[in-house]
């Protein structure tokens, strides 16, 4: 079969390799649709990274690159294993990505995302999205609604980050919430805010496209962090005591330092973001005023299926997040050349698997 592999930094190839067979437990599934991420776009960059090195394969799959890359996607069930009894051949699905040991310290609490040996699909092995055929464990394995397409279904991922960010905050209906970056995580907090019903949602973004992008998908305001003073504006917007909770999806250090100053006492921090330096805290400001920064990683098991409910009620409506729609054989010149050169204008590339397999 034909599959996109990572064979190191700024090494993209769409190789023949050998089709995956099911094993027990596993569903075998015909991938539609793929969204490019941002982490896919780091690794082709600046990796490897996420992804296992030669001699240091990944302690769960033991896999190193080259390796089948793609972890947003939806696609058909082909085959399933004579063990699995959830799913057929037929059903429209979209894929978990988390690997995980199941006995871990973290795992043990139920904390599948914090796992000591965490690992992706299409980042640590047992073959990504952006391929032929994937064969993945049926706990991956996310049933899609009929009003759910299978574009829609691709995006269910990075939606269920947002999710998992909102749902393990402190963050109530009746908070002003403030979003740093305007990109798809941050988008995707977005939705899941307004989704939620809340009132007053500001978003911090230098790009004036992607800051159409947070009004569209439910922000109440947007700000240009480069002309205006985003602790005075924030202020302002919030009658003067500050923000109740902000989420961190831009990952710098100025978005950071401004952030908790435009936090009201004992306010609530989130980073989402992935940090490629090492983070500085203006400790005073969260001694002082009781505010508080916390950690979130990906999303944890039922945040999927929340999502994917969420988008079948009309609670969250995403597919205007999708901008670009490219071939399988358009990844790199298309997907991530357009990622680095174009970026303001573009929330999420999507794959048609389908297309350019020749």
């Amino acid at each position: 079969m034909k599959a996109l592999r990572f064979h190191g930094q700024k090494d993209i190839r769409l190789d023949s390799i050998p089709t995956p067979e099911l094993t027990p437990g596993s569903v075998k599934i015909l991938p539609k649709f793929c969204g490019i991420c941002g982490t896919d776009l780091h690794e082709y960059l600046e990796g490897a990274n996420l992804i296992p090195k030669p001699q240091h394969p990944h302690p769960i799959t033991k896999e190193t690159y080259p390796l089948t890359i793609g972890h947003e996607f939806s696609g058909i069930v082909e085959e399933v294993a004579s063990d699995v009894t959830n799913f057929q051949k037929g059903d429209r699905v979209c894929v978990q990505p988390i690997i995980y040991d199941g006995d871990c310290r973290s795992c043990a609490r139920g904390l599948h995302n914090c796992c000591d040996k965490n690992g992706f699909i299409g980042l640590s092995g047992w073959g990504g999205g952006l391929a032929e055929i994937s064969v993945v464990p049926q706990s991956c394995v996310k049933k899609l609604p009929d009003n759910v397409s299978l574009e829609v279904g691709a995006l269910v991922e990075p939606l269920a980050v947002g999710w998992h960010a909102v749902d393990i905050s402190p963050y109530q209906n009746s908070d002003a919430a403030l979003v740093l970056g305007g990109g798809p995580i941050g988008l995707a907090v977005v939705q899941v805010l307004a989704g939620r019903g809340c009132q007053n949602i500001i978003v911090s973004e230098v790009s004036s496209k992607r800051r159409e992008f947070a009004k569209h998908f439910g922000a109440h305001h947007v700000i240009d962090p480069v002309a205006e003073d985003i602790v005075q504006r924030v202020l302002e917007l919030t009658g003067g005591l500050g923000a109740d909770v902000g989420f961190d999806a831009a990952g710098a250090q100025v978005a950071l330092d401004t952030a908790f100053l435009a936090l009201k006492a004992r306010g609530t921090l989130v980073n989402i973001a992935v940090w490629d330096k090492q983070a500085k805290l203006l400790m005073n400001e969260l001694v002082f005023r009781e505010r508080r920064y916390m950690g979130v990683a990906t999303y944890s098991l039922g945040d999927f299926e929340a999502v994917i409910e969420a988008i079948s009620a009309g609670k969250i409506v995403p597919a205007g997040m999708i901008t670009k729609t490219i071939a399988l054989n358009e990844v790199e010149a298309e997907g991530f050349r357009t990622l680095i050169e174009d970026k303001e204008n573009h929330v999420k590339i999507l794959v048609d698997v389908g297309k350019g397999l020749s």
